[in-house]
């Protein structure tokens, strides 16, 4: 698939990534009541985000009509790719330590991207989508990343 992605797209993912920046600045901040509550918005939006991106497989799954086996074993495995994204960001909002949620939001991003990247290797994922992707997951794993290690150690940035 060498689909080109429209222009917009790219505007509106690299657009995405600003409350990333922001909420992952504020939660690494000192101020006092300020980083817990900037880290359950930079979870819940990491989760929603992740949810959506699972979501754009069932639209690869939905434009094809099934023809033929190889087909449908591709099909399905769209259509399981875009549920698994929402569980793991559900998990993630639900474990009861921040930081093991983090993590599991950082290892749903790079599963998922992993998952497409092998997708687009087999042709069925639109080349510019997984450039974007890798680039998007780069980021917003490194942000989560560094937000993570900076609870583990017990630091803030002033």
């Amino acid at each position: 698939m060498n689909r080109r992605l429209p222009r917009l797209a790219i505007l509106i993912a690299v657009l995405g990534l600003v409350p990333f920046f922001v909420f992952a600045l504020a939660a690494m901040r000192a101020a006092p009541g300020g980083p817990a509550r900037a880290l359950t918005i930079l979870m819940a939006y990491g989760a929603a985000v992740l949810a959506f991106l699972g979501g754009v497989h069932w639209g690869f799954a939905l434009q094809e009509a099934p023809a033929a086996p190889e087909t449908r074993r591709i099909e399905h495995a769209r259509l399981l790719l875009g549920v698994v994204p929402a569980l793991v960001a559900w998990l993630a909002l639900l474990l009861p330590l921040a930081s093991l949620g983090l993590a599991v939001l950082i290892a749903g991003y790079i599963g998922a991207a992993v998952l497409e990247d092998q997708g687009w290797r087999r042709g069925v994922v639109p080349s510019g989508y997984i450039w974007l992707r890798w680039v998007l997951t780069v980021v917003v794993a490194a942000l989560l990343v560094t937000v993570l290690v900076l609870r583990l150690l017990g630091r803030q940035i002033v």
